[in-house]
């Protein structure tokens, strides 16, 4: 079922090793005041010094490696993976087909949803880019938040925004246009990893939003030509964001303020407690 999914030419880390040991050195400041200034993580981030003391203890760092499966429909999920690094798809897989509804990166968790839910998952997530994760098992993420309710809310919320993300994801595969969903997907992806440069092909794109090859190529050969972006093989830049927003449909802000609305909210009530 991941067959779809092209590899990158380059992976965000450079090599194993030092894959490794910058996830090493994650772990270990978790344990560390002022922890909030090193974990990527917006979720980890937003929660207090001793929640994420508590939480600190059970998290086990993890490579995230391209096609990497984090999670199949229909099957009890081990482990939340808080996203430190890289981007993750997050998709329904139906008779050798694939549609995407969400791109995860350090934004975001996978497995919240099942957590605040209680429910079996529907989606299947897989790595796109590969990164970097701190995952932590089930039931240890459920004593966690016994204790700590703060990490649950946050949860909560996150997965308010990615609720959201997911309903939109499929209106926009039914009401709007191949080039402004190619729009809104660039700047969704560009936003969860947090840069201008994605290693995707256009097969993926093809293959992910049902869209034919040859009109994936043809749309994004006009975004090069009005200077939005530029193509290599296998890596796509973005060089004039503002423009390729102009050129997405209105999901894409309503997705986007979605996300920036579940982080304000907690960054408020932490000020004002």
């Amino acid at each position: 079922m991941t067959d779809h999914v092209t590899a990158p030419l380059e992976a965000l880390d450079s090599s194993k090793d030092a894959a490794l040991k910058r996830v090493s050195g994650t772990q270990q400041m978790l344990r560390r005041p002022n922890t909030q200034s090193f974990v990527k993580n917006a979720i980890l981030a937003r929660v207090s010094l001793q929640d994420l003391a508590a939480i600190g203890e059970f998290l086990e760092p993890i490579i995230l490696r391209e096609r990497m499966v984090l999670q199949e429909p229909k099957r009890h999920l081990e482990h939340i993976y808080f996203i430190e690094s890289g981007l993750v798809s997050l998709r329904i897989v139906a008779a050798g087909s694939i549609l995407e509804t969400a791109v995860i990166g350090y934004r975001g968790a996978i497995g919240a949803s099942l957590l605040v839910g209680g429910h079996l998952s529907t989606h299947q997530s897989v790595v796109l880019f590969s990164g970097s994760a701190h995952r932590i098992r089930v039931e240890d993420l459920r004593q966690v938040m016994n204790e700590r309710p703060e990490i649950g809310e946050q949860l909560s919320r996150y997965d308010e925004a990615l609720a959201l993300h997911r309903a939109q994801a499929g209106l926009c595969g039914v009401r709007h246009g191949r080039e402004k969903r190619l729009a809104s997907w660039l700047c969704l992806a560009s936003d969860a990893v947090d840069a201008q440069v994605l290693p995707v092909t256009h097969e993926y794109l093809s293959a992910v939003l049902g869209l034919r090859r040859a009109g994936v190529t043809e749309t994004l050969n006009r975004f090069e030509e009005q200077g939005l972006i530029r193509k290599r093989r296998g890596v796509l830049q973005i060089d004039e964001r503002k423009g390729l927003e102009q050129r997405a449909c209105g999901c894409y802000k309503l997705i986007s303020d979605a996300y920036a609305c579940s982080e304000c909210v907690s960054s408020a009530q932490r000020i004002i407690y």
